[in-house]
């Protein structure tokens, strides 16, 4: 048996236990216990801030840079559909079939076979950190973001510098170098109350329907060669008016905006605001669009891999990094948020694989 195939047997087995473990965005607490206590059953120190797990390599130097291995352990509500139940690893058709099995499971149980697999080497030009996250899936305040400014976690980097970092997501292990940024916009129009048999007042709807046509009608001509266009889209829309006989005085509705690399959410809120008669009041500025250099040392060694590349269009905690981010890793982002979700095992031990091979490669980018 080769030492990847032991890997990922070991991978696997912990995928199956985060799978029958409910780990819905801030309720991370059990599935957390349960990858802390696997790596520390290899012999690593863990650290814990809240439900993100995180550990240093086992000859951590503060005088090399570091890189950050990174992928989140919450998942959403199974949707519907499901053939078996969703949190009862299932194999079937060769496919291991449960919630969270494809995002983000199976990529991240194959970063923390890759930083163990290197825990011990001495070899390498660079400090590897694995961070197993929480909140991902709602771009939550308590994950990623939160312990890269935690200071205990700063401390423990001793003056290291992170530069660069491997975010496990499902691309089929392709390099995904940019993404598309998320903006989420509360919008409302405000009319006048009245009774509806009357012909009275100002229909609040009827304004956010002509603000809704010249949302699905707008073009933005700034398309990028990795992440395409620019979209918006109205997906919520309600009134707190409930009678069917009252005109309603205020609808509100969330506009979701997938921003490429080309344009800042600034210019995106006033080429909004100038063609829309509703109030918009953006939820936050955090996810914005992302790309990593081309010449970065992780890229160019995925390059030399025949690695392809392209720009995603969904959002990941990538966005949420100060530092160049590429994401990668296994299974399928079209699986994702689906019934049935599923990974296959030798997906898994190719993601294993495929990380030690990019890592390695790596080296000879930044070896002097």
């Amino acid at each position: 048996m080769s030492d990847i195939t032991k890997y990922a047997q070991d991978a696997i087995t912990l995928l199956k236990k985060m799978i029958s473990i409910p780990s819905f965005s801030r309720e991370e607490k059990d599935v957390a216990d349960v990858i802390e206590l696997f790596i520390r059953s290899k012999g690593v120190e863990t650290k814990r801030l809240l439900n993100n797990i995180y550990a240093l390599n086992r000859h951590f130097d503060p005088i090399k840079p570091s890189i950050f291995l990174n992928s989140h352990h919450d998942t959403v509500k199974p949707a519907t559909g499901y053939n078996t139940n969703p949190f009862v690893p299932t194999e079937l058709d060769g496919k291991i079939i449960g919630l969270g099995s494809n995002d983000a499971g199976g990529p991240l149980v194959s970063l923390i076979s890759t930083f163990l697999y290197f825990n011990d080497r001495t070899d390498l030009p660079f400090n590897l950190i694995i961070s197993a996250t929480a909140e991902e899936e709602i771009s939550g305040s308590n994950g990623v973001e939160l312990l890269l400014n935690d200071t205990a976690f700063i401390k423990e980097l001793r003056g290291s510098t992170i530069i660069g970092a491997l975010v496990g997501e499902p691309t089929k292990m392709q390099m995904a170098v940019a993404e598309r940024g998320l903006l989420v916009i509360d919008a409302a129009t405000h009319g006048k109350a009245g009774h509806a048999a009357r012909g009275e007042g100002i229909n609040a709807l009827n304004i956010a329907v002509k603000d809704i046509t010249e949302i699905n009608s707008m073009v933005f001509d700034r398309v990028s060669p990795l992440t395409g266009k620019t979209t918006t889209n109205v997906t919520v829309i309600e009134t707190e008016n409930k009678a069917h006989n009252v005109v309603p005085s205020i609808c509100h509705f969330v506009i979701d905006v997938r921003v490429n690399e080309l344009y800042t959410f600034e210019e995106m809120l006033t080429t909004l605001r100038s063609k829309l008669t509703c109030d918009l009041n953006p939820r936050n500025s955090r996810l914005r669009s992302t790309m990593i250099p081309m010449n970065h040392p992780i890229v160019m060694a995925g390059k030399k891999l025949g690695l392809p590349h392209y720009g995603s269009p969904t959002t990941s905690d990538k966005a949420l990094m100060y530092f160049p981010a590429l994401k990668i890793g296994p299974g399928d982002s079209a699986r994702s948020h689906t019934a049935n979700e599923y990974i296959y095992p030798h997906e898994i031990e190719q993601g294993i694989a495929g990380y030690i091979e990019l890592l390695e490669e790596t080296k000879s980018f930044l070896l002097p």
